[in-house]
Protein backbone atom coordinates (compact mmCIF):
# COMPACT_ATOMS: atom_id res chain seq x y z
CA UNK A 1 0.00 0.00 0.00
CA UNK A 2 2.84 2.41 0.86
CA UNK A 3 4.57 1.64 -2.43
CA UNK A 4 1.39 2.38 -4.37
CA UNK A 5 0.96 5.71 -2.55
CA UNK A 6 4.59 6.67 -3.21
CA UNK A 7 4.21 5.77 -6.90
CA UNK A 8 1.11 7.98 -7.14
CA UNK A 9 2.92 10.92 -5.52
CA UNK A 10 5.90 10.46 -7.87
CA UNK A 11 3.62 10.32 -10.92
CA UNK A 12 1.81 13.50 -9.87
CA UNK A 13 5.12 15.28 -9.28
CA UNK A 14 6.39 14.31 -12.72
CA UNK A 15 3.12 15.38 -14.34
CA UNK A 16 3.27 18.82 -12.75
CA UNK A 17 6.87 19.28 -13.93
CA UNK A 18 5.92 18.16 -17.45
CA UNK A 19 3.02 20.63 -17.45
CA UNK A 20 5.20 23.56 -16.29
CA UNK A 21 5.12 26.18 -19.03
CA UNK A 22 8.54 27.10 -20.46
CA UNK A 23 7.70 30.83 -20.41
CA UNK A 24 7.10 30.76 -16.65
CA UNK A 25 9.63 32.90 -14.78
CA UNK A 26 10.90 36.44 -14.40
CA UNK A 27 11.58 38.52 -17.52
CA UNK A 28 13.39 41.84 -17.97
CA UNK A 29 11.60 44.17 -20.39
CA UNK A 30 13.33 46.58 -22.74
CA UNK A 31 13.74 50.17 -21.65
CA UNK A 32 10.61 52.21 -22.42
CA UNK A 33 10.46 55.91 -21.59
CA UNK A 34 13.65 55.64 -19.51
CA UNK A 35 12.59 52.67 -17.37
CA UNK A 36 12.31 48.89 -17.48
CA UNK A 37 10.65 46.25 -15.37
CA UNK A 38 10.92 42.69 -14.18
CA UNK A 39 7.74 40.84 -15.07
CA UNK A 40 6.74 37.61 -13.33
CA UNK A 41 5.12 35.39 -15.99
CA UNK A 42 2.98 32.52 -14.69
CA UNK A 43 -0.12 30.51 -15.57
CA UNK A 44 -3.46 32.10 -14.66
CA UNK A 45 -5.91 29.30 -15.24
CA UNK A 46 -5.32 27.85 -18.71
CA UNK A 47 -3.73 31.09 -19.90
CA UNK A 48 -0.53 33.02 -19.21
CA UNK A 49 -0.31 36.31 -17.31
CA UNK A 50 2.47 38.65 -16.23
CA UNK A 51 2.72 41.01 -13.27
CA UNK A 52 5.31 43.76 -12.74
CA UNK A 53 7.47 42.70 -9.80
CA UNK A 54 10.34 45.24 -9.84
CA UNK A 55 11.10 48.50 -11.68
CA UNK A 56 14.34 50.23 -12.67
CA UNK A 57 15.47 53.51 -14.24
CA UNK A 58 18.84 55.19 -14.83
CA UNK A 59 19.21 55.65 -11.05
CA UNK A 60 18.67 51.95 -10.34
CA UNK A 61 15.76 50.14 -8.75
CA UNK A 62 12.86 52.32 -7.66
CA UNK A 63 9.37 51.81 -6.27
CA UNK A 64 7.08 52.53 -9.22
CA UNK A 65 3.34 52.70 -8.61
CA UNK A 66 3.11 50.04 -11.35
CA UNK A 67 4.61 47.31 -9.16
CA UNK A 68 2.00 44.60 -8.70
CA UNK A 69 0.02 45.64 -11.77
CA UNK A 70 -0.77 43.17 -14.50
CA UNK A 71 1.21 43.81 -17.69
CA UNK A 72 0.25 40.68 -19.68
CA UNK A 73 -3.00 38.70 -19.52
CA UNK A 74 -5.14 36.20 -21.45
CA UNK A 75 -2.11 34.91 -23.39
CA UNK A 76 -2.95 31.48 -24.84
CA UNK A 77 -0.29 28.83 -25.45
CA UNK A 78 -0.64 27.98 -29.14
CA UNK A 79 1.79 25.15 -29.69
CA UNK A 80 5.53 25.03 -29.57
CA UNK A 81 6.75 28.08 -27.73
CA UNK A 82 4.22 30.53 -29.18
CA UNK A 83 1.55 32.46 -27.28
CA UNK A 84 -1.33 34.28 -28.92
CA UNK A 85 -4.57 36.23 -28.34
CA UNK A 86 -3.32 38.03 -25.25
CA UNK A 87 -3.29 41.62 -24.09
CA UNK A 88 -0.36 43.76 -22.98
CA UNK A 89 -0.38 47.11 -21.21
CA UNK A 90 2.22 49.78 -21.94
CA UNK A 91 2.55 51.80 -18.71
CA UNK A 92 4.28 54.80 -20.37
CA UNK A 93 1.26 55.43 -22.63
CA UNK A 94 -1.45 53.66 -20.58
CA UNK A 95 -2.49 51.82 -23.76
CA UNK A 96 -3.58 48.18 -24.07
CA UNK A 97 -2.44 46.26 -27.14
CA UNK A 98 -3.51 42.92 -28.61
CA UNK A 99 -0.42 40.83 -28.09
CA UNK A 100 1.52 37.72 -28.95
CA UNK A 101 4.78 36.27 -27.66
CA UNK A 102 7.34 33.86 -29.07
CA UNK A 103 9.88 32.13 -26.85
CA UNK A 104 13.39 31.22 -27.99
CA UNK A 105 15.45 29.90 -25.10
CA UNK A 106 15.95 32.76 -22.66
CA UNK A 107 14.62 35.37 -25.09
CA UNK A 108 10.95 36.35 -25.35
CA UNK A 109 9.81 38.28 -28.41
CA UNK A 110 6.74 40.36 -27.52
CA UNK A 111 4.56 42.17 -30.06
CA UNK A 112 1.54 44.34 -29.34
CA UNK A 113 -0.81 45.98 -31.84
CA UNK A 114 -3.64 48.48 -31.83
CA UNK A 115 -5.18 48.16 -35.28
CA UNK A 116 -2.38 48.38 -37.85
CA UNK A 117 0.05 50.02 -35.40
CA UNK A 118 2.40 47.56 -33.70
CA UNK A 119 5.30 47.75 -31.25
CA UNK A 120 7.87 45.06 -30.49
CA UNK A 121 10.14 44.35 -27.56
CA UNK A 122 12.69 41.66 -26.77
CA UNK A 123 12.65 40.50 -23.16
CA UNK A 124 15.37 38.46 -21.47
CA UNK A 125 14.95 35.86 -18.75
CA UNK A 126 16.27 36.95 -15.33
CA UNK A 127 18.42 34.26 -13.76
Amino acid sequence: MKILALAAVAALSMASVAMADPVKGVWKTQVDDGAYAYVNIAPCGAKICGVISRTFNSGGEYKSPNIGKQLVWDMEPSGGKAYRNGKIWQPSTDKIYSSKMDLDGDTLFVKGCIGPFCKKQTWNRVK
